[in-house]
């Protein structure tokens, strides 16, 4: 099962779901992770209240990749007030692996790049360890 989860996230990683820029954009938020170097960007379409379109840019290890990109695809649809109750534990279940302390920060780059450009709470998802 666990080669099932890992080839999950080196395929995200190597074809990276909604990957790029938007032009226009109504929000955007770029943040890094100084610990690895990751650097994460995100934009963001807003329509009715909600994210219509989202694509991510930037560098970093195949865990902060993937987690964008799998992100990526839960967030499209939803409501803005929604993304900024979301913590640490919505990405870790959605990456589906167990993420070790020193890589928590790389899986959950996405979600404070997203939550920043959203709510302009640009600090750390927090939830369980």
């Amino acid at each position: 099962m666990d080669d099932l989860y890992r080839d999950y996230i080196l395929e995200h990683y190597k074809r990276p779901q909604n990957f790029g820029e938007l032009d226009p954009r109504d929000l955007e938020a770029l943040e890094h992770n100084p610990l690895c170097g990751d650097e994460l960007g995100v934009h963001i379409r807003v329509k009715d209240g909600r994210i219509d379109e989202l694509r991510f840019h930037g560098h970093g290890c195949a865990i902060s990749q993937a987690a964008a990109s799998i992100a990526s695809e839960e967030l499209k649809g939803m409501e803005l007030q929604d993304v900024g109750r979301l913590d640490a534990d919505w990405m870790i279940e959605l990456l589906g692996i167990p993420v070790s302390a020193t890589r928590r920060k790389c899986a959950l780059l996405n979600l404070k790049v997203v939550r920043g450009a959203v709510t302009g709470d640009d600090s750390w998802p927090t939830g369980s360890a």
